[in-house]
């Protein structure tokens, strides 16, 4: 029987306000439970991750999690932490964010067997033949302005200017509750914390339409320890997709979070047991400097979001950029795909190689080196290396052995400049 869902997001610091008579409902039967997403962006960050993560522990634990993308309410645009009118999506932006976000979330939730297998819908369907008016009547009607203006997501907005159309988002994500109630036997909708407001007035609507009893939880901001919101680098956002924030770019961002934050973000974003992240913990703090939390956290992630094949790669960028005892043996045993990530990680050049090229020549071509003496200086100083082993003469010429795979040249300027040429 599913049961165990209510401890384990408490133990895991994801619950912070919720319907009373919620903890209760997990402990005899299967429980189906919704989180919307609306597709304002091409990928989902790291804050919705957070999100997929609880319908997955949700699932984890025997119950059905539905994934509502916003095809209706993205035409709106939620009002909710927001400061001034959001820009309306053009409609075919929004149908692509709508296809990549639904390819990240069957990626990392099990929608294809067992009798809790997710469900994924698109909102847009619920409304697409309603009339208007019989919208205001059948929706409208049951919820009260006075009622709409105590939210925290209008009453804070009401001083900058709040459109007619961002007023009627609560009314729209109100009704997605009472439809998945009515026809996917929903009886809980889950969200982040400033969700609250919008989640509730879907429990209120459906308490004034029907005898059912719905239920919700929101979980609180992940934030810093000053405060401020987690998830971003000085890069901006850190993106689901690949092409948006690389494998790398992701598997660095956790490898350096910092000690304090690594229990709460093994407890919400790791898929492992109680005990061993509660035993990780444990041996983090007796040795923080061996970073074993973040390095165990940054490859699960990488895994689970990207792949192993991905996680293999950004080791091996990792390795190629940081490690100062990496041998050319060892560069040699580099694939070609190994090469095109790194590319994306580096300044990259495509050369003609065909014909004989200076090293000093190539040092400056490629800006790695301001000019030709000092590309020569660089190398009498013992700082220019080639497929990391040292070059010293200043006239040397590269050659086509020095070609990793008859394509690729890796060529370092000291410790910080570092460039891969493509012939």
């Amino acid at each position: 029987m599913a049961n165990g869902f209510w401890d384990e997001v408490q133990w895991r610091g994801l619950v912070q306000d919720f319907k009373p008579g919620t903890e209760k409902i997990f402990n005899d039967k299967m429980v189906t439970a919704y989180i919307g997403f609306d597709p304002t962006a091409p990928s989902l960050t790291i804050g919705n991750f957070m999100q997929v993560m609880l319908l997955k522990i949700l699932q984890s634990k025997g119950h059905r999690p539905i994934v509502l993308i916003g095809g209706a309410t993205g035409r709106i645009g939620d009002p909710s932490g927001k400061s001034d009118e959001r820009k309306l999506l053009d409609i075919e932006v929004m149908h692509a964010n709508m296809k990549n976000v639904e390819k990240q979330v069957r990626k990392l939730l099990n929608f294809e067997e067992g009798e809790n297998k997710a469900i994924y819908l698109d909102n847009y369907d619920f409304y697409k033949d309603w009339n208007i008016l019989d919208f205001i009547r059948d929706v409208g009607k049951h919820i009260t302005v006075n009622y709409m203006m105590s939210k925290d997501s209008v009453k804070t907005r009401l001083a900058t200017g709040l459109s007619f159309t961002e007023f009627t988002y609560q009314l729209i994500q109100g009704y997605d509750f009472k439809h998945l109630a009515d026809h996917h036997d929903c009886v809980l909708q889950m969200g982040g914390s400033d969700q609250w407001g919008n989640i509730t007035t879907g429990t209120e609507l459906v308490r004034r339409t029907s005898d059912k009893e719905v239920f919700a939880f929101t979980t609180p901001l992940l934030t810093k320890p000053d405060g401020t919101k987690y998830g971003k680098s000085e890069g901006g956002n850190i993106w689901l997709d690949p092409e948006m924030t690389s494998p790398y770019k992701f598997y660095q961002f956790w490898l350096n979070s910092s000690d304090e934050m690594m229990g709460p973000l093994l407890r919400r974003f790791s898929m492992s047991t109680k005990e061993e992240i509660e035993a990780l913990e444990a041996e983090h703090a007796a040795a923080p400097e061996k970073r074993l939390a973040q390095q165990f956290l940054a490859k699960e992630l990488t895994c689970f979001v990207h792949s192993p094949a991905d996680y293999d790669s950004v080791k091996k960028v990792s390795e190629m950029l940081f490690n100062k005892k990496m041998s050319k043996a060892r560069l040699f045993e580099f694939a070609n795909q190994d090469f095109i990530a790194i590319s994306k990680e580096i300044p990259a050049f495509k050369v003609d190689m065909s014909k004989e090229i200076k090293l000093v020549e190539m040092l400056n071509e490629t800006q790695i080196c301001a000019s030709l003496s000092e590309a020569r200086r660089a190398i009498k100083n013992n700082a220019v290396s080639i497929n990391k082993e040292k070059i010293k003469d200043t006239e040397y010429i590269i050659q086509s052995n020095d070609l990793i795979n008859d394509r690729f040249l890796f060529l370092e300027n000291g410790k910080k400049n570092k460039i891969l040429i493509e012939a």
